[in-house]
């Protein structure tokens, strides 16, 4: 358990997974986390649910924060907020933005140039410990302010923020990809007569397994490929058929379609 105390600024959905992962994972006491949110109902069920102190006034929960979370939409008052930082918290206190397409040279604008700034672009996957977030830090932030917070609720990549738009795009959004790609392969199986239940628990056991074996064994897909289909076999049937209906390029297209999008809405 780090020895830190955490203040949200902001309380909605993505705050809510990253408070729920790293209570549950015993990164984070809910002593130690405070919310504040213009929406007094959210807060209520936040105290309420998980203990969090959502009772305090700003000037304090602040000047007692070692990190400040920054969980607002990027259209909210941010400058209002910097003052406040700059008023009650100390020169110490970390920055972490979670603010999706405001950099961090915006960020030390509001909240001061020479205060430790960390851009996060969390994952999706907070409840399961899977899955990535990426990392930008100022000059004056550094992994070890901010490292045990983060692997609260997943893994970590540091980045240079110019790749902060392709790892939304790619990694952020990647869940979907999958998710799509299981209730694709489930109605495959239904539609060539299997009930279901059979299919879905066909399909999920199949993509777990498959990452499990590349996991544990090192081995390209290519190789597992290889291995897995005898010459003129079942599976190789099937994966000429899947070649032909442009399975990779289209799901090559959607990240690069995703990671556009991600790009234009960070120009805004």
């Amino acid at each position: 358990m780090i020895n830190k105390q955490i203040h949200f600024i902001g309380g909605g959905q993505m705050a809510e997974a990253i408070i729920r992962a790293v209570i549950s994972n015993q990164t984070v006491s809910a002593d130690q986390i405070s919310v504040t949110d213009i929406n007094e109902a959210r807060l209520q069920f936040l105290g309420k649910t998980y203990g969090v102190n959502t009772d305090s006034p700003q000037e304090k929960v602040l000047a007692e924060a070692d990190l400040i979370v920054v969980a607002v939409r990027p259209q909210d008052n941010l400058a209002a907020l910097g003052q406040a930082v700059h008023q009650f918290a100390a020169p110490t206190a970390a920055i972490v933005s979670i603010v999706a397409g405001v950099t961090i040279e915006k960020l030390a604008g509001f909240f001061g140039a020479e205060r430790p700034i960390i851009r996060v672009i969390p994952n999706t996957l907070t409840d399961t410990g899977y899955g990535y977030s990426g990392v930008a830090l100022n000059a004056y932030a550094n992994p070890d302010q901010v490292d045990g917070f983060l692997l609260g609720f997943g893994k970590v990549q540091y980045l240079d923020e110019a790749l902060i738009d392709i790892f939304t795009g790619y990694g952020v959004a990647g869940p979907n990809y999958i998710y799509y790609f299981i209730e694709s392969l489930a109605d495959a199986g239904v539609l060539a007569g299997l009930p279901r239940e059979q299919a879905w628990n066909v399909a999920l056991e199949n993509v777990i397994g498959a990452a499990a074996m590349l996991k544990q064994t090192g081995l390209h897909p290519r190789q597992l490929l290889d291995i897995n289909n005898s010459p003129g076999g079942v599976g190789i049937h099937g994966l000429y058929e899947l070649n032909n209906s442009d399975f990779a390029a289209g799901l090559q297209r959607s990240v690069l379609a995703a990671v556009k999008r991600t790009t234009e809405l960070g120009a805004r």
